[in-house]
């Protein structure tokens, strides 16, 4: 019998491993025609693995070592355009060396996947996993999925390449990780056959390609003000319809792993009165909070917005209409000036016009990494619970408050002395 470690897996294994081991084997039994990437902490592991398969023959992939990120997606471009099956790694600064090839790889419509370990921007350096790299670029025409843990990891990259790969998609995929905490974390995983995930990911049969001598193409050609508009609002179409597909793949790959998938997860949202809207590894730790609090009687509930783009508005209106209170956990910060994170700022456009709508405030946490523990989470249903209970006697008064409220989860203040790990949220403006 085959496994991991011999390269080849006949049979399905629960593995001990970590989101780069689980990510580099979803490569390995995707085999990828091309893979060109330059190594940065924590996406090193992931392609040092790969790499290595490379090298030992395990596939047959074309490895192409470059000299930077903007190097890499450069070179997969050039490969995906060329009908090949390709694909990159990458994580914080190096994705943002990327930002101006990830309009080329949407704008062309390459179906490139990429797993990104989400890690935070400079400056001060830090190499921590928090997700202001993947949300710096959320309009680039990429879809984003995020993984609450490595056995998502390693089953959204295999859904990733059928959702990319689609007719009436055609678009990048970014898969992302948490840095460290899902990247180096280990934990059990099961691996599919490597029958299975090529069963399940098909042939790449590209409609167009550079080296279809057959029906020769331009790539590249200027976009002026006669047709660059159309190619945008093309690419808004793609995405709109990736909706369907990402459902649709999430419902597939769940007949062959018993493990579905959609653009959102609810948690206990059947009579929530308070919720939380989250993305990411703290889903996991949120959870366990939820099941705490309904121990002792709490409605308490949890969104997981697993595909960030395309932005699941619907999903968000019909999972949270009819709660009292919602908090939205942001792990970036869109620097705003007290409006909150991006995820805060988009749940909140989703629900506008919702009939009694509830109150709603944002939250942003674990930038550069910092733990968020269960006892900061269940600060957030303390607060919830207390704008729910104000709202009853002056509603108009308390939904402005909260909308308008910027929190920063378990942070140190200026002339705070002692640990940053306290429970409470501190409110801008707070001293």
């Amino acid at each position: 019998m085959g496994g991991v470690n011999g390269h080849v897996v006949t049979q399905r294994r629960r593995m001990t491993m970590t989101g780069a081991e689980a990510t580099a084997e979803a490569m390995r039994q995707i085999h990828p025609d091309v893979v060109a990437a330059y190594p940065i902490t924590p996406q090193t592991d992931i392609v040092m693995r790969f790499a290595r398969y490379v090298s030992d023959g395990v596939v047959q992939t074309e490895f192409v070592p470059v000299e930077s990120e903007h190097s890499a997606l450069s070179a997969v471009v050039g490969a995906s355009a060329a009908g090949a099956r390709a694909m990159t790694a990458t994580s914080g600064p190096g994705f943002a060396l990327m930002h101006e090839i990830l309009y080329v790889a949407s704008g062309y419509r390459l179906p490139i996947v990429m797993p990104v370990a989400n890690r935070a921007l400079s400056g001060p350096i830090n190499i921590h996993g928090d997700h202001s790299d993947t949300m710096g670029s959320r309009d680039a025409g990429w879809i984003q999925i995020f993984s609450e843990n490595a056995q998502e990891a390693y089953d959204n990259l295999i859904q990733a390449v059928r959702i990319a790969e689609d007719p009436s998609v055609r678009l990048p995929v970014q898969v992302t990780q948490d840095g460290f905490i899902i990247t180096h974390g280990m934990e059990i995983v099961e691996v599919l056959t490597d029958a299975e995930v090529q069963q399940f990911v098909g042939t790449y049969e590209p409609e167009r390609y550079l080296l279809d001598v057959e029906r020769p193409m331009t790539v590249g050609a200027l976009a002026l003000q006669n047709s660059y508009f159309e190619v945008k609002r093309q690419l808004a179409e793609a995405m709109v319809n990736a909706r369907r597909v990402i459902a649709d793949v999430g419902e597939a790959f769940g007949r062959l792993s018993g493990r579905y998938y959609g653009l959102t997860e609810p948690y206990r949202m059947n009579d929530a009165e308070l919720a939380v809207v989250v993305l990411g590894s703290t889903a996991g730790t949120a959870k366990v909070v939820v099941d705490e609090l309904r121990n002792r009687g709490v409605k308490a509930g949890l969104v997981k917005i697993r595909v960030f783009r395309p932005f699941p508005a619907q999903n968000l209106r019909d999972l949270l209409r009819g709660t009292r209170a919602v908090g939205v956990l942001d792990r970036s910060d869109s620097v705003s000036g007290g409006l909150g994170g991006p995820v805060f700022a988009e749940t909140k456009a989703a629900l506008y016009g919702l009939p009694d709508p509830p109150v709603m405030t944002g939250y942003v946490y674990g930038l550069g990494g910092r733990d968020t523990t269960p006892e900061m989470i269940e600060s957030v249903y303390e607060d919830l619970a207390e704008l729910a209970r104000r709202a009853r006697d002056n509603y108009a008064e308390v939904v402005a408050d909260a909308a308008l409220a910027g929190h920063y989860l378990g942070v140190r203040e200026p002339g705070q002395n002692g640990s940053p790990h306290r429970h409470g949220a501190a409110k801008l403006g707070e001293r």
